[in-house]
């Protein structure tokens, strides 16, 4: 019985990736200090896969940023702002399509499918010319061969990685982005051509399209692709990869048709169908590669339920067509469980991280392959043994279950929950209050991380410092933000978040049912890296959490004060949830902590409260049929949150880097006064749903400049951008904000960006006020002239 392990974090077990990149970036290492890293990383993850016993070893998920940024580099499919002239793409072009240069943006990012992980969109047209020039895949197989390890080359499959892709500027929209499937092929074929003649066995196709609902032209691709392919891959064993959900059962048809696929790889976590597809009929004579150990979440693996899970497959595929794999990549959860030494012991027994997996994986395949000499069968035993004592302790642990948060949670339901006035009289009622100008300017939250800022919470968490030092600390911090951000005339302030490392974990740290990890970082693209809460029990706030610091932040000025908080739905999706209740239950939760937090902080004067649904959309279900319901709790939990609150006080939430436009309907179901949300880099996509007729009444504030980039935007560019937004939106419901939080960002580039935003803001003022009479009015009146 073989095992096979579809792919592995390449951050490094103590984010030796991030901090590699880092300084190459800020010009304090070289490219060849930075490629060291990486092939030591690869070299470590090979070897550690081959010493657990796995057969089929991926290479090429390694990636500097993402793997769809790999392919487009592979193909050569450069947009020409980036210069590129041809041959063998550089890490200079490379970083420029994920991060933007000082004279160009970057490409667009959003979420890798209902995951927080990202990848840069490609940008294609029918003038895209498409050119080998990255032979990384080959590369990195030879690199593996030469450390004597028999690897599986790794591609994104040809159809997913167009259906993913965007028509570049200039494009139609209607462009179809399948009518360069030919043309991409052309390439495909001298990829495996390479690889063949480099000794490669094994090719493995991920084409995680597949799980979403295809239309009968887009299944058609999958058939032309291979077919097409077929004559190149004489002589190899090809494997497609799907996962994060089950294949539609038409495409499960057309796609085990296909006679020159030699294996099929099928989520049976989350895939709550696959079995069934399985049982109506699997192709003889081919591989399934049963992916049983979950890639997206922590929880030890039950290896009972697997086994016998596998042992169904293996009754109708045969024992030696059936190789026990993980449900996807684990690249979406934490490396090694032994970094952990400070993790309480009874929740760490129920956990683990990529490296344990790998070895639940091949411990499957040995108990079910049989024939194993007393000692490997002793071992093996061991480790069901350990599995069956976790999932005892999990259920009768009395540190998951709370009655009293439980009980409150069911008696949620049969409410609606939302605010008793409508938004539009919200407004008036909070513009009395604040007197904002018209096109108010905020920003929405974090400011730099500096390494100073950092030290200071790592000795408080060491115990290096004292409470009253850390304190005084964060207050200078909060006091040098709120000037500078009064210096650059922003009318809306935050305090910055110098306390907050994550707006996630910051918050679990704080909750009651929350556990923690010192190193159980996961990749979310390029160096950026988050460290997800563990939620294993329910859910409450023991106390308040954020009002100290905003009620501190609001006393350093006049102008108003935003406090700022995570979402139940987005703590939720970028947390690792617990497994043994429905998330919506769980999420119901955390709703209820946050309303007392909102209270609290309504209750310390604070007017403004943002409550961040970042991850809103990134949960939605990847198939139509159960996104309705999905929507339904994620939206109810946002507004329990806040449906408490005065007409006064101005409630606030931000979502990025998703495509927003087909939940537009729930966005504006959510209720509140005002929205801010990433546009800029997604090319003012979401700006389309407006000239597309739908009407929405609350505050909004479309992102004006990309932070994910070092370079700083003119006053001119944001003039330009929020002028597309006024051609569809009204001048008195709309904001001027960047894109996302100013964490990641230098002072030195957020300095001139706020200030050119700041007085882009100013100028359009004069512009509305000179051109539309309603505007000159509400300047007199309901809005006060700008300072």
């Amino acid at each position: 019985m073989a095992s096979h392990i579809v792919g592995y974090p390449r951050i490094g077990p103590k984010r030796e990736l991030k901090f590699a990149l880092e300084s190459f970036w800020d010009g304090k290492s070289s490219a060849k200090d930075l490629q060291k890293v990486a092939a030591d990383l690869r070299s470590s993850i090979w070897k550690q896969m081959a010493d657990a016993g796995i057969k089929y070893i991926p290479s090429n998920t390694f990636s500097y940023y993402d793997q769809v940024l790999d392919t487009t580099a592979m193909l050569g499919a450069v947009p020409m702002r980036y210069g590129w002239t041809g041959g063998e793409i550089g890490f200079d072009t490379y970083f420029s399509m994920a991060r933007g240069n000082v004279s160009v943006p970057a490409m667009e990012m959003t979420k890798w499918f209902d995951t927080n992980y990202h990848f840069i969109v490609p940008e294609l047209g029918p003038d895209t010319k498409f050119t080998y020039s990255s032979h990384k895949a080959v590369s990195e197989y030879k690199e593996a061969k030469a450390l004597g390890i028999d690897t599986v080359p790794v591609l994104i499959g040809p159809v997913s990685y167009l259906l993913l892709s965007k028509p570049a500027k200039g494009v139609e929209k209607s462009f179809s982005l399948l009518s360069l499937l030919g043309k991409v092929l052309a390439v495909y074929k001298e990829v495996i051509a390479e690889l063949k003649a480099t000794g490669a066995s094994w090719i493995q196709f991920d084409e995680p399209t597949l799980v979403l609902d295809l239309d009968s032209h887009q299944l058609q691709a999958f058939t032309e692709a291979y077919t097409e392919l077929q004559s190149s891959m004489l002589g190899l064993n090809v494997l497609i990869e799907s996962y994060f959900a089950d294949v539609p059962a038409e495409t499960y048809k057309t796609i085990t048709s296909l006679n020159c696929i030699s294996g099929f790889g099928f989520d049976f976590v989350r895939g709550t169908k696959t079995l069934d597809l399985i049982k109506s009929g699997f192709p003889s004579g081919k591989y399934l590669f049963a992916g049983v150990v979950d890639g997206r979440n922590i929880w030890a693996n039950d290896l009972d339920s697997s086994l016998s899970t596998l042992k169904e497959l293996e009754a109708i595929v045969g024992k030696d067509l059936l190789v026990v794999s993980t449900s996807c990549s684990l690249m979406h959860t934490a490396v090694d469980l032994i970094n952990e030494t400070k993790l309480d012991s009874e929740i760490k027994l129920w956990l683990a991280f990529a490296a344990q997996k790998v070895v639940e994986v091949n411990v499957l395949a040995k108990s079910l392959a049989g024939g194993m000499d007393e000692g490997d069968m002793l071992i093996t035993n061991g480790f069901f043994v350990n599995s069956n004592a976790a999932q005892d302790s999990r259920k009768s642990s009395p540190r998951v279950t709370n009655e009293e948060v439980q009980k409150a949670a069911a008696a949620l339901k049969g409410s609606d929950h939302r605010r008793a006035t409508a938004v539009s009289a919200r407004l008036n009622a909070q513009q009395k209050k604040l007197n904002l100008p018209i096109l108010p300017t905020t920003t929405t939250g974090s400011f730099p991380q500096t390494l100073d800022l950092r030290r200071v919470r790592r000795e408080y968490k060491a115990n290096k410092i004292s409470e009253d030092d850390y304190v005084d600390a964060i207050q200078e911090e909060i006091n040098k933000v709120v000037k500078l951000q009064e210096e650059l005339d922003i009318d809306v302030l935050v305090h910055g978040e110098p306390e907050r490392n994550d707006m996630v974990e910051y918050f679990g740290e704080q909750l009651s049912g929350f556990a923690f990890t010192a190193n159980g970082w996961v990749q979310s693209y390029g160096s950026r890296c988050v460290k997800p809460p563990i939620i294993y029990g329910d859910v409450s706030r023991p106390k308040a959490m954020t009002v100290f610091w905003s009620s501190m932040a609001q006393s350093m000025t006049s102008r108003p004060m935003k406090a700022m908080l995570t979402g139940p739905v987005t703590i939720l999706n970028w947390s690792f949830v617990r497994n043994d209740q429905p998330r919506s239950e769980t999420c119901y939760q955390i709703a209820l902590a946050i309303k007392k937090e909102v209270a609290d902080l309504e209750a310390a004067g604070i007017h403004i409260i943002q409550i961040d649904e970042a991850a809103l959309r990134e949960g939605l279900p990847l198939r139509k049929s159960e996104q309705a319901y999905y929507l339904d709790w994620a939206v109810r939990s946002f507004r329990i949150t806040n449906c408490g609150v005065k007409d006064t006080t101005q409630i606030h939430t931000h979502m990025c880097y998703s495509n927003f436009n087909d939940i537009i309907h729930s966005i504006i179901d959510m209720d509140a006064d005002v929205i801010t949300l990433e546009n800029s880099r997604s090319d003012e996509k979401l700006l389309s749903v407006f000239r597309e007729g739908v009407k929405y009444c609350a505050g909004i504030g479309p992102g004006v400049y990309d932070i994910h980039s070092p370079r700083i935007p003119s006053t001119e560019e944001i003039v330009d951008r929020v002028n597309k937004m006024l051609a569809v939106l009204e001048a008195d419901i709309l904001w001027v904000n960047p894109d996302c939080g100013l964490k990641t960002r230098k002072y030195a580039e957020v300095k001139p960006a706020l200030a050119n935003m700041v007085s882009a803001a100013k100028l359009l003022r004069k512009q509305v006020a000179s051109t539309n009479p309603v505007s000159r009015a509400w300047s007199a009146g309901r809005w006060r002239n700008s300072r």
